[in-house]
């Protein structure tokens, strides 16, 4: 067993999460302290300039200014994050064995085997005075793999060590949406299914000057317009079969435009309900209930449209005692410790990569670290 601390920042762009565990990079894990750091309004700018920029990047060119201005901001972000956490934890730097530093995501194309993690490791290490690991997912897509997603391995952990025994599916809402199906024989099964938040957020904020749409008022405001939803789940994604995976920016929310802000907002927190519903068809297996980690779960009107539309059985992970907001930062402290240990990252029925691949870069604090 050893500590690890992990960092998330995910496609939502709302900050970072930051989660200590103990683990043996297997099936023991025991939760510690957490810490989210909302991003400030000037960070989130420049990361979502970073995004935009980096869609005309092409191998061989330098990384966009907008990119790598970014990534000094960010890497300063979660050593002050990291900083944080441990004092509120009483802890020391020599108290954690390493970070498991995700980054954030700022391109990703596994069809054209690319996928590109902002964050630099090494100063991380220097600042902070703990091994870090990172880049997790490019020996994935370099061997053929979507990449993503990365954290079904934790929450096959997870399900073990809550000695759940019944198939269930893990419903993660972030940005993008995802499923981990969990079978009873050891059956292990992941796929994004579709937007999670991302469009919902994009939107509010368009409309309302709100980085989110806080507590769904926007959408219970509004009516889904089914013709609507039908035209954006007429993308081609939702026919693939799994393995399959997601870039934020991989639907276009021109089909709602010529709504009203509440009737937009109710019909795209419906799409993500219905791309989850739909990715469901996919599995091997009946879940026993449906448990949903990330930020959606936050979020009323989705919660209780994705219950009418499972037809129950969908329950917030706190009911198993899990901490929502911090399974995927907790995730990474996991798949930081795998990687020291040179167990495989990804699977065959997780990302499609060929063989089980092992991941991640690592970058020792030296005698310069604080």
């Amino acid at each position: 067993m050893i500590r690890a601390l992990g960092l998330m920042s995910g496609t939502s762009l709302d900050g970072i999460d930051a989660a200590i565990i103990e683990t043996d990079g297997e099936g023991a894990v025991r939760s510690g302290p957490s810490l989210a750091v909302a991003y400030k309004p000037e960070e989130r700018l420049l990361l979502s300039l970073a995004l935009e920029a980096a869609k005309s990047w092409e191998p061989g060119e330098p990384m966009p200014e907008e990119v790598v201005e970014a990534e000094r901001h960010l890497t300063l972000a979660n050593a002050l994050a990291v900083r944080s956490l441990l004092n509120e934890a009483g802890l020391k730097p020599a108290d954690i064995s390493v970070i498991g530093f995700h980054g954030q995501t700022v391109l990703h194309q596994p069809e054209r085997r690319r996928t590109v993690q902002i964050g630099l490791g090494d100063v991380l290490a220097r600042l902070t005075g703990i091994d870090v690991v990172n880049d997790f997912r490019s020996a994935d897509v370099a061997a053929g793999g979507q990449g993503a997603p990365l954290v079904p391995l934790y929450h096959q952990a997870l399900v073990r060590s809550a000695g759940i025994t019944e198939p269930v599916a893990l419903i993660n809402i972030g940005g993008v949406g995802n499923i981990t199906y969990v079978g009873t024989d050891g059956t292990l099964l992941a796929f994004d299914t579709g937007p999670g938040n991302a469009l919902i957020d994009d939107w509010a904020f368009a409309h309302t000057g709100e980085p989110v749409d806080r507590d769904g008022s926007l959408a219970a405001a509004g009516e889904v317009d089914m013709d609507a939803l039908e035209a954006l789940m007429e993308h081609a994604f939702f026919d693939a079969p799994p393995p399959k995976s997601l870039d934020r920016f991989s639907f276009s929310p021109d089909a709602v435009k010529h709504l009203l802000p509440p009737d937009g907002a109710a019909t795209l927190t419906a799409f993500t309900v219905e791309a989850i519903a739909r990715g469901l068809a996919h599995v091997p297996g009946v879940p026993s209930r449906f448990i949903v980690c990330g930020g959606g779960r936050h979020n009323p009107v989705l919660m209780s449209m994705l219950s009418r539309r499972l037809q129950g059985g969908v329950l917030p992970a706190e009911d198993l005692g899990w901490r929502g907001d911090d399974v995927e930062a907790e995730a990474f402290a996991y798949l930081a410790a795998r990687s020291l240990r040179g167990l495989p990252l990804s699977l065959p029925t997780t990302t499609g990569v060929p063989e089980p691949t092992r991941g991640g870069q690592l970058h020792r604090a030296g005698s310069s670290g604080g």
